[in-house]
């Protein structure tokens, strides 16, 4: 999965297994799930050690919304936290 930081939408974005498209993680969503204003690093650091939820999130929203292939979307701390539990 590659997965890197963009500074110009402030966000963490990765292509999900079997989409073409990409999925934007805004650093907010980040300050929510940690509780506090993240860096780039710390938010680097939360897809890594969640890695398995974003993916799971990125999936759910992917089938909920029907999205095309290539479609790029953005998931907020809500998609991210259901697919926690």
């Amino acid at each position: 999965m590659t997965a890197t930081w963009r500074s110009d939408v402030d966000s963490f974005c990765f292509t999900p297994s079997g989409h073409a498209g990409l999925c934007f993680v805004h650093r907010r969503a980040f300050a929510t799930i940690l509780g506090f204003d993240p860096t780039p690093e710390d938010c680097a650091a939360c897809f890594r050690d969640r890695g398995a939820a974003f993916e799971a999130a990125a999936a759910a929203k992917i089938n909920r919304s029907a999205l095309a292939a290539g479609a790029h979307f953005h998931l907020n701390s809500r998609d991210i936290l259901r697919a926690t539990v």
